[in-house]
């Protein structure tokens, strides 16, 4: 009996991109030993994309469909295609052609080797400019300094998992804020890389603004680290430093106190400064537990095409 492998695609608006990504990949999945399904979500899209989908659907059967009720955002549609999927082996990517179809069959030969997990590391993003690279690499750099957990720098959502993993995704990892390529570097089993070259984006334009990512950032490291909550302790051990050499001055110079109402203003904005920002950490960390437990679902999906009645939300 054939393998299966499922190639979960996440849309958003993808309606000029979808017929020359499924022309591409079904091509490639055509050749490889394994079977295969193509799991499509629809992730809210007001163009045309959902059509376009069912159309593929009603066409071929491995073709599969789930259409959440509103956008639930990228991580959302990429946890829903998981928990629809039923291959042995699952590859996430984007209908954009930026994640290659032509790394499919490393990828195979990647499972067939043992391994349960593959991140695909980008050498080069076309697309992107200067500054969504400097930043992308200082994000990396800043979340290995922060976290316990080590990730793999330029790691994307692009990657493949095995049965067993999305079987540990599905149950647990269920957080409402979540940063889902880190939870893949996180569970353990066998892994390994294989790195691609992002392309241009065929037709549309990126989902992420720069606000968007700032924030995904700032969920991440609120996520995987508890480290900015003890800033209060450092700050409070620099402020009692900075007290002691005020007060050392205090003492031996000539007129016996600082001279300048200018020191006062700097030491009185310098604290304030350190204080507003630790609470707006704190306020940050309070906002996850807030959303958690609230216990919203993660997705809500309002029909499917060719799974039968399964609809489930999470």
């Amino acid at each position: 009996m054939r393998r299966l492998l499922s190639v979960v695609v996440s849309v958003y608006n993808e309606e000029e991109a979808l017929a020359q990504f499924y022309q591409v990949t079904e091509g490639i999945l055509n050749t490889i030993s394994w079977d295969y399904e193509l799991v499509f979500v629809n992730d809210g899209s007001r163009d045309q994309s959902l059509p376009i989908l069912n159309h593929l659907a009603d066409s071929n059967p491995k073709v599969k469909v789930v259409s959440f009720s509103r956008n639930f955002g990228h991580e959302a549609a990429m946890i829903a295609g998981i928990d629809y999927s039923q291959g042995d082996g699952i590859i996430c990517m984007d209908a954009d052609l930026q994640h290659p179809p032509a790394c499919i069959p490393e990828i195979i030969r990647r499972f067939e080797d043992g391994y349960e997990v593959i991140n695909m590391v980008r050498t080069k993003n076309e697309s992107a400019g200067w500054f969504k690279n400097m930043a992308s690499s200082a994000f990396y750099k800043l979340i290995n300094a922060l976290s316990d957990v080590k990730f793999e720098s330029n790691a994307s959502d692009f990657f493949a998992i095995s049965r067993n993993v999305a079987a540990v995704l599905k149950e647990n990892y269920r957080e409402k804020v979540r940063f889902l390529r880190g939870y893949v570097q996180n569970v353990g089993f066998p892994k390994t890389t294989i790195e691609y070259e992002a392309r241009a984006r065929v037709a549309g334009e990126s989902k992420y603004s720069i606000r968007k990512l700032f924030q995904f950032s700032v969920n991440t490291i609120v996520c995987f680290s508890n480290l900015p909550l003890k800033l209060g302790i450092f700050a409070g051990i620099f402020a009692g430093f900075l007290g002691l050499v005020v007060l050392v001055y205090t003492l031996f110079t000539r007129s016996g106190a600082p001279s300048g109402y200018a020191t006062i203003v700097i030491l009185n904005c310098f604290m304030f400064a350190f204080l507003f920002l630790i609470v707006g950490i704190i306020g940050e960390y309070i906002s996850i537990l807030f959303t958690e437990l609230k216990d919203r679902p993660i997705y809500i999906v309002q029909n499917t095409r060719n799974l039968g009645e399964n609809i489930k939300n999470s």
